[in-house]
């Protein structure tokens, strides 16, 4: 889709494909605002503009649309409509083995046990052993720092997307 597609969409579709970058409908509703804009580069800003201005409980919801890194049922089920991006996102997962596999697993527990949420990270171009180094060492953070990690990892997430669906 180019960027002039993009602003010629009616306002549903508009955010029907916004939420295949970023599942925040505060951030939807912000950003979608702004259109139509005049370039990719102030897509990009406002979207940023849009993701600090959102609160916690925004990012949670934004959370709460990922599947877990290496839940492929997940996946399937749940993320149909950005199956295909999570997978490429999370291809260094489909190469590991169960041993990190189970790992990330129960990582991922007793992540969501301590913080409340899923454990978000930019998957792209990490390996399951990168991830599980990530998700070791932030295991330990305090849950005020940790929010801020996840939500600026979510941000690098919405902004890959967004370069895919201008790719599309």
């Amino acid at each position: 889709m180019t960027l002039s597609e993009l602003n010629q969409l009616p306002d549903a579709q508009l955010k029907e494909t916004l939420f295949t970058c970023c599942g925040s409908s505060s951030w939807i509703n912000k950003l979608a605002k702004i259109f139509p804009v005049e370039s990719k580069e102030m897509l990009f800003e406002q979207s940023d503009i849009s993701w600090f201005a959102c609160s916690e409980s925004d990012w949670r919801e934004a959370f709460t649309h990922h599947p877990k890194i290496g839940d492929i049922n997940s996946l399937r089920e749940k993320f149909a409509n950005t199956k295909v991006w999570a997978e490429g996102e999370q291809s260094g997962v489909s190469v590991s083995s169960q041993q990190v596999l189970e790992d990330l697993s129960a990582g991922n527990r007793r992540y969501e046990e301590k913080f409340g949420y899923i454990f978000i990270v930019c998957a792209t171009g990490k390996s399951a052993e990168e991830m599980l180094e990530i998700l070791t060492a932030r295991l330990p953070n305090s849950p005020e720092d940790e929010i801020l990690i996840a939500m600026q990892e979510q941000n690098k997430i919405a902004k890959i997307r967004l370069e895919k669906l201008l790719a599309s």
